[in-house]
């Protein structure tokens, strides 16, 4: 059996994620076996697991599965996750809860006297709209009068990036994906102007923080940690339910309207356009009843619920507009489905990157997927992006071996949209091309054109 390190979890001394094609392992080294066990006799661990809030482990033969180094002590399996996402993919809602998950994770554990090592929010995944944690060994036993270590690092990944889209409309995904540590205090101060900083949470947490980070040289810096080793527990919770209702009430300042955000309820269908568009997507997830489907262009997440309901077992939904994936995120939050919605600029994928270029898996290197949809998606990469359509053909095949593509006409309003302030160069767009690409690189299964529309709905599988 061959288990590769997971290059994500390479920098915790204490132990190491290891995957194989179905299973995933944590070894727990000898220097985190005590704090591991002493966590673990406190209940809290067994409690997190049952409420859903903490991934599931199960102790295993470590040298029946190969661990049999001198520092591996203990070792742990974990169910495998459908699908590994990062904080830069989130919309804002799910940044929020994933923020909300760990405060509390935080106050539960002191109940139990253990405290975490970090608030990274890379410990943070979601099953479907429910965020879950997955660092059985970032709780460690809580010391009396201890503060917050990790209040830093915490608003840097959380609160930070919930702030500048609820202060200032701007979205945090290409800002993180860029640093992969979310964003820095001083630069959120910056960008803040005088009004916005005036209510006390912002003041104590975005101002005061920064003219402290910026004042504070190593000298002064252990003095600050000595001098907060008097913090009791009562204000240590305090601080963190504070900081609890605070992100409760954020809202993203864009939470209105956009051309994509509104595209259910505003495109070139009509009813029994969308009816035949449903029936489609229905009838090849029930034939296939895919483990796992990705939508690409998923917008609020219509269709992705129509394949679920026919027989998919877990949509993975993808689409640019922010405003869309807080809508997708919460439909498959409020109906309880099997749907993750992230946000992705098909023409910028998530690359691999990190340390080495491992440590953060790109789109492709993470999960293969069985079947996918892309609805109108086409278009937006061809005409709004000026990829060659053979490309976008060739990419979306490469993606998964059996799919649904929405071939959208020139003479459609929401192409029409595209053309308006730019020169039609597109002279191969058309449904001819269209087909004849994907025919040199798969079996078309079907071709319908959708009822009362000029858009056609193409299912294929690769040779």
């Amino acid at each position: 059996m061959a288990i590769d390190l997971d290059e994500g979890s390479f920098r915790d001394p204490r132990g190491h994620i290891y995957l194989d094609a179905d299973r995933v392992f944590r070894t727990v080294n000898t220097t985190g076996i005590d704090e591991y066990n002493r966590v673990k006799t406190t209940g809290l661990l067994g409690k997190l697991i049952a409420s859903n809030q903490l991934v599931e482990l199960e102790e295993v033969d470590k040298q029946a599965h190969g661990f049999d180094q001198p520092e591996v002590a203990l070792l742990l399996e974990h169910p495998r996750l459908p699908f590994i996402s990062y904080p830069y993919e989130w919309g804002f809602q799910q940044l929020k809860s994933a923020a909300l998950l760990q405060l509390d994770i935080y106050l539960e554990a002191l109940r139990h006297d253990v405290t975490l090592s970090d608030a990274s929010a890379y410990n943070i995944q979601f099953i479907g709209a429910q965020p879950i944690f997955i660092d059985h060994l970032a709780f460690r036993p809580y010391e009396d009068g201890e503060f917050w270590l990790a209040h830093r690092q915490f608003c840097e990944q959380f609160l930070n990036p919930l702030l500048l889209r609820a202060k200032l409309g701007i979205s945090h995904n290409a800002w993180y994906r860029g640093t992969l540590e979310g964003i820095s205090t001083s630069d959120l101060n910056s960008l803040l102007p005088l009004r916005k900083k005036l209510s006390w949470n912002t003041f104590s947490q975005v101002v005061l923080q920064a003219h402290f980070q910026k004042a504070t040289l190593e000298k002064s810096a252990r003095s600050a940690v000595s001098a907060n080793k008097g913090l009791p527990k009562l204000s240590f919770e305090r601080l963190l339910t504070g900081m609890r209702h605070w992100i409760e009430t954020l809202q993203p300042l864009d939470s209105g309207s956009t051309v994509w955000g509104d595209y259910a309820d505003d495109n070139s269908y009509n009813e029994n356009s969308a009816i035949h568009k449903r029936r489609f997507i229905e009838s090849f997830a029930a034939d296939l009843k895919p483990d796992v489907l990705w939508d690409l262009g998923c917008n609020t997440g219509e269709y992705s619920a129509a394949a679920l309901s026919s027989g998919a077992r877990y949509v993975v939904g993808f689409d640019f507009d922010l405003v869309a994936i807080d809508k997708a995120y919460m439909r498959a939050r409020d109906n309880d489905l099997a749907f993750l919605p992230l946000f992705l600029d098909a023409a910028n994928p998530s690359p691999n990157q990190g340390w080495s270029q491992l440590e953060r898996k790109g789109l492709k290197n993470r999960a293969d997927c069985a079947c996918l949809l892309a609805l109108a998606l086409v278009h937006h990469l061809a005409i709004g992006k000026n990829i060659p359509l053979t490309a976008v053909v060739k990419w979306l095949l490469a993606l998964a071996p059996n799919g649904v593509v929405e071939f959208v006409p020139k003479n459609d309003p929401m192409v029409q949209e595209l053309l308006r302030f730019r020169d039609d160069i597109f002279d191969d767009y058309d449904l001819d091309h269209f087909v004849k690409s994907i025919r040199e690189r798969a079996d078309i299964v079907l071709i319908e054109q959708i009822q009362d529309s000029e858009r056609h709905l193409i299912r294929y599988k690769c040779h």
